[in-house]
């Protein structure tokens, strides 16, 4: 999946609940508008598109107050120090998790902050297939 379409994936989540990016898109960026697609483009390609992802506009319309929100929590490896005082290491499954919160955006603005990656930290609360899209990426 291309940085494009992940853009344009958030985008229609957070369309559905109400966000206006051409009207964000112009008074934020302070470009002309073009069309969607020129606007999409110009985000992925200049790294615009983490203005994008931090605006607290952006975050409130993608996570939705009160809405029951399902992401997936990825397979973790990691070392413990057991009862017996030696150090073991725990694999813990992946699993999927639901959440509802009325400020759930500043947690997961917080949360994207920290992350290595923005986009993949945005990408697990997509509401798409993802064994499809790793066919995609095998084949």
């Amino acid at each position: 999946m291309t940085r494009v379409q992940l853009l344009q994936l958030l985008l229609g989540q957070a369309k559905a609940n109400g966000f206006q990016f051409r009207h964000w898109y112009v008074r934020t960026l302070g470009i002309s508008w073009v069309d969607g697609q020129t606007a999409l483009e110009t985000l992925a390609q200049q790294r615009r598109y983490y203005a994008l992802l931090f605006s607290h506009e952006f975050a409130q319309s993608f996570w939705k107050p009160g809405e029951i929100i399902t992401f997936l929590v990825p397979t973790s490896t990691f070392q413990r120090r057991m009862p017996n005082g030696s150090v073991g290491v725990v694999n813990r499954k992946g699993y999927t998790r639901r959440s509802m919160r009325q400020d759930a955006w500043r947690y997961h603005l917080k949360e994207l902050a920290v992350s290595d990656d923005p986009l993949r930290y945005m990408r697990r609360y997509l509401r798409i297939d993802h064994e499809a899209e790793e066919l995609e990426e095998a084949g």
